[in-house]
Formats: C-alpha cells, structure tokens, sequence
C-alpha cells in the first residue's frame, strides 16, 4: 500500500466477552501491515443473531449505528467471516427499501474485509512468526461460502516459521455452531461437531485453527467434553505470535 490506511477495527461480540487476545492479535498485525488501527469503544454487536431470527427492525437499527460509526474508515476489519459476511452482504439487503440507506451500506459495505483476508489480498503482508506444531484448518461456512475464503489463511500459515499444516478430510463442512442453529437443532449440531472432531483427530494434529470464534468455541468445547489433547487457537494469534496464552479449549 501506498499510504497509511485508516482501520476500524469491528472487535466481534465473542472476541470482546472470551477471548479478547484475538482482538489484540488483530491490532498487532494490522499495525505490522501499515495501517493505523483504531477501535471505537461505541461498537456493538453487528445484528447478526436478530437477523438470522427474522427480526429486520433492530438489525436495521444495529446496522445503521455500525454504519455511522465506522463510516468514515478507509477499512472496516474483523476477525471473523461471519461478522464481516453481515456486514459486507447482509446490511445492503436490509436497506432495499429505504434507497437512501441502501447505497450507504454498499458504500460501507465495499470497505468492509474479514482479517485474514485483508491482510493478504490489500495489504499483502509478509508474516514473521514462529510456531513449531502440527495443525489443521477449519473453513468457517460464513468465510468461505460468502466471502470466498480459502487460499489466504493457508498462505500466510505456510509463511510460519516451524510450522506443519495437514489439511484434514471435510474442512470446508459446517461443525455445527451456526449461530442460533446449534440451539434449535442440538442434535444435528452435536453430530457435526463429533464428525468434525474426528477429522481433526484423523491428521494427528497437535492445535486446531481457525478464523471465527464461533466455530472455535464449538468446536473447543467437544474437544474438551473428549479430553482430547487438541489445542485451539484463532489463525491471529499464530500469526501474530501471541501463542503465549491458554488455548481457547484450556
């Protein structure tokens, strides 16, 4: 990049209550990348659980205070597809009737970028970290079916100095989180996130990453309820070097 972008960094609901390492992951690179980072203490939730249960009036109310508020940010970054993905795909459709709002949130929208991606595909960073373990990566369905995340998180980790990557059978399957999904359907949820486990332990992996806390605390939780010995990390904090913590399943 040619200049100092301004970032506005959407920390997410789950990185701010557990697990706010993530968020300083996130500064960390996107400071190493050239950018000048700031992160509005007024964010909220980006209206995400209310959309997927129908409830239009407050995500647009939600989407409006998000818009506003980063508005002016040449980038609006987060660490996860799936805050990104409503951000980026959503906030245009819940304006189709209001023109006005409507090409303010594609113009907001157009700015918007998950993490990983931005640093590959706009700030093509060159990632300095060690990690010397063996690990397998979990395609969230929010980056990689809407925001066509794949190749990026893989080509930064093979930047990592030390570092295994063993790509494990049906990465790119839901592991049952879904937001609201694992709470009204437990049973499918639990199901996908046993079938998920057993790939991750089919590559004899020592550390699970991925790139949305949604799916690494699912997926966390059953490795944990198994005593399994499978570590869990968001791909920032490798990247980041900031390992240096409890994995999230700890």
């Amino acid at each position: 990049m040619t200049h100092s972008p301004r970032v506005g960094l959407f920390v997410t609901c789950l990185v701010d209550l557990f697990r706010p390492n993530v968020g300083f992951a996130a500064i960390k690179l996107l400071e190493k990348a050239g950018c000048q980072v700031e992160v509005p203490t007024a964010q909220t939730c980006c209206g995400q659980p209310a959309y997927n249960n129908g409830d239009w009036a407050n995500s647009r109310a939600i989407a409006k205070q998000v818009i506003e508020l980063f508005y002016d940010f040449d980038y609006i970054v987060a660490p996860s597809g799936s805050c990104i993905g409503m951000l980026k795909r959503h906030y245009p459709q819940l304006f189709e009737a209001d023109k006005k709002w409507q090409v303010k949130a594609q113009a907001f929208a157009e700015r918007c970028y998950e993490l990983v991606s931005f640093l590959t595909d706009v700030c093509q960073i060159k990632i300095e970290a060690g990690f010397a373990q063996t690990v397998t990566y979990h395609d969230s369905c929010s980056g990689l079916r809407e925001l066509g995340i794949a190749k990026q998180p893989r080509q930064l980790l093979s930047d990592v100095q030390g570092i295994n990557l063993r790509d494990m059978n049906e990465s790119d399957v839901c592991c049952g989180f879904g937001g609201t999904f694992c709470v009204k359907y437990p049973d499918i949820s639990a199901r996908l996130v046993s079938d998920k486990v057993a790939n991750i332990e089919e590559t004899n992996a020592d550390v699970l990453l991925a790139g949305d806390m949604g799916c690494l605390l699912n997926i966390a939780g059953r490795l944990k309820r198994l005593n399994s010995s499978v570590k869990v990390y968001h791909i920032a904090e490798v990247l980041a070097n900031m390992t240096n913590v409890p994995a999230i399943n700890d």
